[in-house]
């Protein structure tokens, strides 16, 4: 495995594991919670950059480039490693490399696919889970633009910026390998796992997301999920609203009896 190299906040790191090699960065005090970030659909770790110096004051924060995203290399076997089941593989592997033994996490929709089955297949492994735009059901890509589009009228009315999106976020080695790996989610049967979610489980969708229609029925089947509605919000709060984005997943963990920077 390749040594660590410092960068700004923190380091990247190059693990090699089952035939791929995995860009990682870790940023924060190593004494801090971990917390692992899985990001939206097709989108590099770079998705996160806005909200990390943030997040990096009170955890210390993973993110992992899946194999075929970002820095991280193709799969060596396309047909069985563009699979949920090997990312969460992956993220246990990655969290061993740096000595973790159990994590919080925050997901992004398509990442919080991922995130439910690395939450479902290693419980052991998970403290807590903000699972936002969270969703069972095939992903409805029209009404969720026009659901984002609605939610950014709002925020405009409202006189609320827009934000800036990170540089990079689509910016793959390998593009064809991005696409897919994005497309393993719709391989997976989540309902067989989103019943072994036992640790506390925030649901956070935004108010125009088609996805909070089964947000909801997630949230009713966990007794330790709570859901929030992200209001002025379409699919993707932490790009949209990641005032209001950050502000929710803060105050969970002082629910939690986190004590987190604001």
């Amino acid at each position: 495995m390749a040594a660590a190299r410092k960068r700004g906040l923190g380091q990247t790191v190059n693990v090699e594991l089952d035939g791929a090699t995995l860009h990682v960065e870790v940023d924060g005090d190593a004494a801090r919670p971990p917390l692992l970030l899985w990001p939206p659909g097709r989108c590099t770790m770079r998705v996160w950059d806005h909200l990390v110096p943030r997040l990096a004051g009170a955890f210390r924060v993973v993110r992992i480039d899946i194999r075929g995203f970002g820095k991280s290399s193709p799969a060596t076997d396309p047909e069985t490693q563009y699979a949920l089941e090997q990312y969460a593989k992956d993220a246990c592997d990655v969290l061993d490399h740096l000595a973790i033994p159990r994590c919080h996490v925050w997901s992004q929709s398509w990442g919080s696919r991922a995130a439910m089955v690395f939450c479902g297949l290693y419980p052991e492994r998970v403290l807590s889970a903000a699972l936002y735009a969270a969703n069972l059901d095939p992903a409805d890509v029209p009404a969720q633009r026009e659901g984002t589009k609605r939610a950014a009228e709002e925020r405009r009315q409202a006189g609320i910026a827009a934000t800036p999106l990170p540089t990079g976020i689509m910016a793959h080695a390998d593009p064809q390998a991005a696409a897919a790996a994005t497309a393993a989610a719709g391989k997976f049967d989540l309902a067989t796992v989103v019943d072994k979610l036992v640790m506390p489980v925030l649901i956070a969708t935004g108010a125009h997301d088609p996805n909070l229609t089964s947000s909801r029925v997630i949230a009713k089947r966990l007794p330790s999920a709570q859901l929030e509605v992200l209001h002025r919000t379409g699919h993707n709060g932490m790009l949209e609203h990641p005032e209001l984005a950050l502000a929710t997943f803060l105050a969970f963990h002082r629910q939690l009896g986190d004590s987190p920077a604001t």
